[in-house]
């Protein structure tokens, strides 16, 4: 059995309902079980910045599958839920990345485990140290990358309470 973590995130329509969308997609997959998720987070945005605040959240998952099926499915899940790249790091229905994937290290035209930009976003830190605060790249604990990243990178991710 497989153990990977993804990063889920969304900024148009009914947020809430669109992470719940995509945890139910995901555990609707007969080789992916969720086993952890994080808190929600909301974040305001990141790259392209004239857009809705985001939230997001990571989970843990089981699988059977190859990180190369893994991309497929999570592919999947941002196609039915009408996701379309139009902005690169603009708005979204869903996004959902593959953020580990056991201790692989992969490089390749589509996917990059671990994602190339973990450590330099406080919105996909935080969630992940709700599921393995032990995490690493490269030797370097995701712990320590958020301790490097700003206050204001920090204070700008705010735990989502469902009223």
């Amino acid at each position: 059995m497989n153990k990977a973590y993804l990063g889920i995130g969304t900024n148009m329509g009914d947020r809430l309902n669109n992470l719940k969308c995509a945890c139910e997609i995901l555990n609707d997959n007969d080789s992916i079980t969720i086993s952890k998720k994080s808190k929600l987070y909301e974040t305001k945005a990141w790259g392209y910045t004239e857009q809705d605040d985001f939230l997001n959240m990571c989970v843990e998952i089981e699988t059977t599958i190859s990180p190369e099926e893994l991309l497929m499915v999570c592919q999947e899940v941002e196609q039915k839920l009408h996701r379309e790249r139009v902005i690169r790091w603009g708005p979204r229905t869903i996004d959902v990345d593959i953020l580990f994937f056991n201790d692989i290290k992969l490089k390749c035209e589509d996917l990059e485990i671990p994602h190339p930009r973990i450590q330099d976003r406080a919105f996909v830190l935080i969630p992940l140290m709700d599921l393995d605060e032990n995490l690493s790249i490269e030797n370097k604990s995701i712990r320590l990358y958020l301790e490097n990243l700003t206050n204001k990178e920090k204070s700008e991710v705010k735990e989502f309470i469902i009223a």
